[in-house]
């Protein structure tokens, strides 16, 4: 079953309330008291809603299947938990849940126990809570339903600006002070004791980890950066994700010509061969992977073989989805999944982590940071906005390309001016098929 955009929007905020509750019933159960455990002070925890989310629209052609649907639901709240753990350690210098002393973690951020319990939830939300609640949405006055989720939209967005605001202000209060003027120093106080102060005491509460990680990471002093790029940083990982973009393309045009025969296009954009999804996986399999780079050849194999086709996964639907068009499908190779993907080139993803991160990836992240800081930074930052522009020119011609394909001669017959006219003049069908050699225009 498809669900709406109406219809999701309302899953995040019920699951995220769910959650919350099941947090603080836990809490409560484990310290004898009531502890809102939300990263925000509302009631809702929205790594449950996004999570209920992420199965609403990546999961339901797996109903078929409940092996495959417990697997997928457990790999994919996997992912979102990984990064949601690892992107607020890295914004706000805190671990948020440590499961470090469970078996089969992952660098702390995830474990098996919690996976498999993911995927018993995808399950039943997939089969009896998602449409109990569709069913309960459509009770709703739409005018009514469409109110109540701008409010609270907004609520939630304002709430976890105060709660980031808060983190901040426990870790950075004395160094921002010192650097307002008088005045700003009067108003920062005063919005910290309005805003920031019982948010502060009530983060405390919630996550003792952020307490205990802070005392064995205490903050070092800013060093001079020597370097470009240095360790696993955003212009480090964007240098990869350009060079990874272009070797995933060439590396595919040669499989293609020595499996089929035929020299073909495999870029995911209109200028230039780029493929963004070889670009954007070696860029998330270095974040990932980057803590675990010293570990056995089978712990990273493994690692890339889940990670790979999850993610191989999750593109294949988001564009067919946004874009109305299926680039690849595996649907007549064995093992495959909904077409979206295969074992065999699940193994090719394991396969490509080991030797990206043991082999490729020491090699360009030396090349990398021998480059000059300034040069460096103005070279990658100019290939960042070329990508940019070159993906949103891609959207708007695919964009196109399906309204011509699929037969809309008004649309065609607007188009004497304007974007629509610039389009079909520089990307008509032929271009398009040319770049896009696989594409299939699906309902």
């Amino acid at each position: 079953m498809v669900y709406s955009f109406y219809e999701t929007c309302w899953f995040f905020f019920i699951y995220s309330f769910i959650g919350w509750a099941a947090e603080v019933c836990a809490a409560a159960f484990h310290r004898k008291k009531f502890i809102n455990r939300g990263f925000v002070s509302a009631p809702l925890c929205p790594i449950y809603g996004t999570g209920a989310v992420a199965f609403a629209v990546f999961l339901p052609e797996l109903r078929g299947n409940i092996f495959f649907l417990f697997l997928g639901g457990a790999i994919l709240a996997s992912v979102i938990e990984f990064f949601t753990g690892a992107v607020l350690e890295k914004i706000f210098h805190r671990k948020w849940w440590d499961y470090s002393e469970k078996r089969f973690n992952f660098d702390g951020y995830i474990c098996l126990h919690y996976s498999m319990i993911w995927g018993g939830a995808a399950v039943l939300l997939t089969f009896f809570f998602n449409p109990f609640f569709a069913a309960f949405i459509q009770l709703i006055p739409r005018l009514i339903g469409v109110v109540l989720l701008w409010v609270l939209g907004i609520a939630l967005v304002l709430d976890t600006a105060g709660t980031t605001l808060a983190i901040w202000g426990m870790q950075k209060r004395i160094e921002q002070l010192s650097q307002l003027t008088e005045g700003m120093v009067q108003v920062s106080r005063l919005l910290e004791n309005a805003i920031t102060k019982r948010i502060t005491r009530r983060m405390e509460k919630a996550f003792p980890a952020l307490e205990e990680s802070a005392l064995k990471k205490q903050p070092k002093p800013e060093k001079e950066i020597k370097v470009f790029a240095e360790g696993c940083s955003f212009y480090k990982l964007a240098s990869l994700f350009l060079i990874g973009a272009f070797l995933g393309d060439v590396t595919e045009t040669i499989f293609c010509l020595i499996t089929t025969g035929r020299l073909m296009s495999r870029s995911s954009v209109v200028y230039g061969p780029f493929s963004i999804v070889w670009g954007l996986g070696c860029a998330l399999l270095t974040a990932v992977l980057y803590g675990i780079r010293d570990k056995s050849d089978s712990y990273i194999f493994a690692a890339g073989t889940l990670l790979g086709g999850a993610y191989e996964y999750i593109c294949s639907v988001f564009t067919e989805l946004v874009f109305g068009t299926v680039f690849w499908d595996y649907s007549e190779f064995r093992f495959n999944l909904g077409g979206r993907i295969n074992l065999l080139y699940c193994f090719f993803w394991g396969i490509a982590a080991l030797v990206w991160m043991k082999f490729l990836y020491p090699i360009l992240s030396e090349w990398i940071e021998k480059l000059p800081e300034k040069v460096g930074k103005i070279l990658c930052n100019l290939m960042i906005i070329f990508m940019v522009f070159n993906c949103m020119i891609s959207a708007l011609a695919l964009g196109r390309y399906e309204e011509r394909q699929r037969g809309d001669l008004e649309a065609a017959a607007e188009a004497s001016d304007g974007m629509d006219a610039f389009l079909d003049e520089h990307f008509p069908d032929e271009r398009m098929e040319h770049i896009y050699p696989n594409a299939k225009i699906v309902e």
